[in-house]
């Protein structure tokens, strides 16, 4: 069996952790093929070149694969697609986008979100908010198949796999660039972040969110936010962690003020350690948490913070 795995290229680099996640999500799946594809995309190809487990890499340069349009990179995919039995990709926001498109032009199912890999025809994913696991077995010529990289540790460095350059394939035409507005941080991006800071409704307003905000800084660690805070405008809504936001896995989870709803606790219930704070002795995010803190948050996060 032969993989096309589509890596995260964001402004000409490789997004290296989510891509060697997926490296090692598709190992157990047959020779791995990455695919570089963007405006600017044989930087991306260099690192991707030295992944463990890539046996040869892919790099398409040109304009209409910039700006992250799904439907020239779809094209791109399908054009290569008869070489390979299986077509994966780390299951980010661009990829989202991508190998839906990718499947229906190939007619065959997408397996979103895998969690797991049986074997080169049946794979797994969580469902209802991840209380339940999904075995999927696909009879298609060929899969599609986004992997949940939150569930896979990223493969080491140490690879050598040969760079080919690919044309860009047919442009169909069917979107174009307008205009990219990008919100500058220099917090870590929340996916990929070792620590996480979550703050919920009980946070009480966006401008008492800063105390959220100076705990993570203190720590280096990325900034999240439940639905509930999103939806009552305390943070934006790319902080959203959850079964409708972003799935995170850190090494340290940090929740103030979040009660726990499931749909919350299907975003983050995978981290290594999670520590709660919360004045409801009977907030359901205890039932996760390895450490819990029933205090009023307003006085243990700054205590916690000027202890830092």
């Amino acid at each position: 069996m032969a993989v096309l795995l589509l890596a995260e290229v964001n402004e000409g680099e490789l997004a290296l952790d989510a891509t060697a996640k997926a490296v090692t999500a598709a190992g157990a799946l047959g020779d791995i093929t990455v695919l570089c594809a963007g405006a600017s995309a044989s930087a991306a190809g260099a690192s991707a070149a030295k992944i463990a487990g890539v046996s040869k890499v892919l790099v398409a340069e040109d304009a209409s694969l910039g700006h992250r349009l799904a439907e020239p990179t779809a094209a791109l995919i399908v054009s290569l697609a008869a070489d390979y039995s299986h077509i994966v990709a780390p299951a980010t926001t661009d990829a989202k986008n991508v190998m839906p498109r990718v499947a229906a032009l190939l007619d065959v199912m997408v397996i979103s979100d895998a969690s797991g890999v049986v074997d080169g025809d049946t794979f797994e994913r969580p469902i209802y908010a991840g209380n339940a696991i999904q075995t999927i077995k696909s009879s298609d010529a060929t899969k599609v198949i986004t992997f949940r990289t939150s569930t896979f540790d990223a493969a080491g460095d140490g690879g050598s796999a040969a760079i080919e350059t690919v044309g860009a394939g047919n442009n169909p035409g069917l979107s174009e660039w307008v205009e990219d507005k990008v919100a500058a941080s220099d917090r870590p991006e929340l996916t990929s972040a070792g620590i996480v800071v979550s703050g919920g409704r009980g946070v009480g307003s966006e401008d008492d969110f800063a105390l959220i905000e100076a705990l993570a800084d203190k720590l280096g660690a990325a900034v999240g936010a439940s639905r509930a805070a999103v939806d009552s405008g305390f943070a934006p809504n790319d902080w959203q962690v959850g079964q409708t936001g972003k799935v995170v896995a850190p090494d340290l989870y940090i929740a103030v003020g979040i009660s726990g709803a499931i749909q919350h606790l299907a975003g983050m219930k995978d981290s290594k350690i999670i520590v709660a704070i919360n004045k409801d002795e009977e907030a359901p995010i205890f039932q996760v948490a390895d450490f819990g803190l029933v205090a009023d948050l307003f006085e243990a996060v700054p205590a916690l913070t000027d202890a830092l």
